[in-house]
């Protein structure tokens, strides 16, 4: 899968972490993912359903 046009983001809330960050991208097959010091590297697509529990259960 081509995500080199993928417009990653990540949280605001991320600054003053050391850049142990996580970045995100809307993409139409799911949830783009990415280690946010690696932005070349590996990259995890994960359907809606699934990014929606992994956020639910990191809230709780």
């Amino acid at each position: 899968m081509d995500l080199s046009r993928a417009a990653w983001r990540k949280s605001s809330r991320s600054s003053g972490n050391g850049g142990a960050c996580v970045e995100v991208a809307d993409l139409a097959s799911g949830i783009g993912l990415r280690d946010s010091k690696n932005p070349d590297g590996p990259k995890l697509v994960v359907s809606r359903d699934a990014f929606a529990a992994l956020v639910a259960n990191l809230k709780r």
